[in-house]
């Protein structure tokens, strides 16, 4: 198995796991609408913060490439939970399943909250716009060697 491919898969799992965990502990279930008492503090935190450092982490991992890769866990994480309520659990009493419209507009906050992290995770790292510990090599060789 191809090293990258491998990096991908563990950052790509890693941001599936601190996605739910984020969840879990903040009690927050993005995919049920139970009047306005669904939008507190820990609903906005579940849906912009969590997220974002779910992009950190998964751009940390995989390095140059993790911005195009941190979109997926909180696709994959709301996905999941938006199929376990629909199919397996069935909603709570006093709440709905919100419409897939309004789902949708949710992941899609989601994912960019993640891909602000991904590309500040980047930064972060120096692995963006030729930053790498390659490019840093190159840098610090004496002049007379990069000539020849």
């Amino acid at each position: 198995m191809k090293h990258r491919f491998l990096t991908g898969m563990v950052a790509l799992l890693a941001g599936v796991a601190l996605n739910h965990m984020g969840d879990k502990l903040l009690g927050v279930r993005l995919e049920l609408f139970s009047g306005l008492s669904t939008f507190s503090f820990a609903w906005m935190v579940d849906i912009f913060i969590v997220p974002f450092i779910v992009g950190l982490v998964v751009s940390w991992i995989f390095g140059m490439g993790g911005k195009w890769l941190c979109y997926f866990p909180p696709l994959i994480v709301r996905s999941v939970s938006y199929a376990e309520i629909l199919y397996v659990t069935g909603t709570p009493h006093g709440s709905t399943l919100n419409p897939m419209g309004w789902w949708g507009f949710y992941v899609i906050l989601a994912m960019e909250a993640a891909g602000i992290g991904g590309i500040v995770g980047e930064v972060v790292i120096k692995n963006v716009y030729g930053r790498s510990s390659k490019a840093a090599q190159m840098d610090t060789q004496p002049a007379m060697e990069k000539e020849s």
